[in-house]
């Protein structure tokens, strides 16, 4: 399971779903479905939201194994 700080990201820099969506090129539902974990991003997904946020991947998301 993944787990993403994409949403407490958004909120320190004031970005909505469809702004971020927009910038890494995504439909905003991909976006929510990212942040409720839904959703397991491609490699080059995840770089490029780091990219947006200027942080390391391992940052925003994290790998937790399920038992």
């Amino acid at each position: 399971m993944l787990e993403t700080k994409i949403r407490e990201f958004r909120a320190k820099h004031n970005m909505k779903q469809e702004t971020l969506a927009s910038l890494v090129g995504v439909r905003r539902e991909t976006i929510g479905h990212l942040e409720r974990g839904n959703y397991n991003p491609s490699l080059k997904l995840a770089w490029d939201i780091a990219k947006i946020f200027n942080v390391p991947i391992e940052e925003l998301f994290k790998y937790i194994e399920e038992e």
